[in-house]
């Protein structure tokens, strides 16, 4: 049971090392600005493997075609829905979870964004039992990553993904025969990931750079996070942090290629945006069609000092 890219190395290497009876996954969505109706990364896997496929709206409400099945274990790695105690106590080997912290930190469905964003450095994967609660059952396994200053969210994951791969291949010989480890978890030591929303992806610039610099790339290469200026959005894609004097949320500097926008301590170098409604862009290719010198001097965000006055 998954869905994103993120579960697809896990789930093929199940492929290859089980016998996976159904795959369980979220609903074609409409995808893009044409709106293409687009099956997910791991609907595409198990169909190129001539897997049946599941993929209701409500798997609280909708799961009989999962008892059919009558699987010995449901694996689950990023699916997305709460899983009904139907199906909880359905596998006589139980449902496994493969969770993207080292639990209990990070309990929720945004356990790699938070992690970048807090600036920890290290992270890992938890294999784990599930039960009613979120990410809360009994720990079978965990292992350790390293977060480098040049991880964002998608190199990130991929190092999780793959480490996801390795360690339920290699637990999954105890489990089936009953002699893994299942450490509770240490209430006390409980910390969550919140699903992003839109408000983490605005940048405020009343804070340090590596604050700032730590939550772009969290959220790269997609959401993004943004900033107003001039009433107009702009995502940023690519930057760097530079030594600079200034206010706040001021663009202190520009040139041809990039322009810098002033933190608590230092500067945030811009060299790639992506204007609302547009690609991604250099901020060179950007400036052809902008006079650059406009932007000096001014504020970010800056709709936000605005009054108004009601009559």
């Amino acid at each position: 049971m998954g869905t994103p890219i993120f579960s697809v190395p896990i789930l093929e290497e199940l492929i290859k090392n089980t016998n996976v009876v159904l795959v369980v996954t979220s609903p074609d969505a409409f995808v893009g600005r044409k709106k293409v109706l687009t099956a997910c990364p791991v609907k595409e896997l198990a169909l190129k493997y001539n897997i049946s496929v599941f993929s209701p709206e409500k798997i609280r409400q909708d799961y009989e075609e999962v008892v059919k099945a009558n699987p010995d274990i449901i694996i689950t790695c990023a699916y997305g829905q709460i899983i009904p105690k139907e199906l909880l106590e359905l596998p006589r080997l139980g449902c496994i979870n493969i969770h993207a912290s080292l639990l209990p930190k990070y309990r929720g469905g945004a356990p790699i964004h938070r992690a970048i964003m807090n600036g920890d450095k290290e992270t890992g994967i938890t294999i784990m039992y599930m039960d009613e609660g979120m990410d809360s059952g009994d720990i079978i396994k965990k292992e350790v990553v390293k977060i480098e200053n040049t991880d964002n969210l998608e190199t990130l994951s991929n190092k999780l993904s793959l480490l996801g791969k390795k360690l339920i291949i290699e637990t999954l010989p105890n489990i089936l025969n009953r002699t893994n480890e299942r450490i509770k978890q240490n209430l006390e030591e409980v910390t969550y990931a919140p699903i992003i929303k839109r408000e983490d992806e605005l940048i405020n610039f009343n804070r340090n750079a590596e604050d700032i610099f730590n939550q772009i790339r969290a959220l790269s290469p997609e959401p993004l996070t943004y900033f107003n200026l001039l009433d107009n959005e702009y995502k940023i894609a690519e930057c760097e942090i530079i030594d600079s004097k200034g206010k706040p949320g001021e663009i202190i500097s520009v040139d041809k290629n990039s322009f810098t926008i002033m933190c608590l301590d230092k500067g945030i170098k811009i060299t790639k945006i992506k204007p609302k409604g547009k690609n991604i862009m250099t901020v060179k290719d950007f400036f052809n069609g902008f006079k650059k010198e406009t932007i000096l001097g001014k504020e970010v965000n800056n709709y936000e000092k605005k009054v108004f006055k009601i009559s």
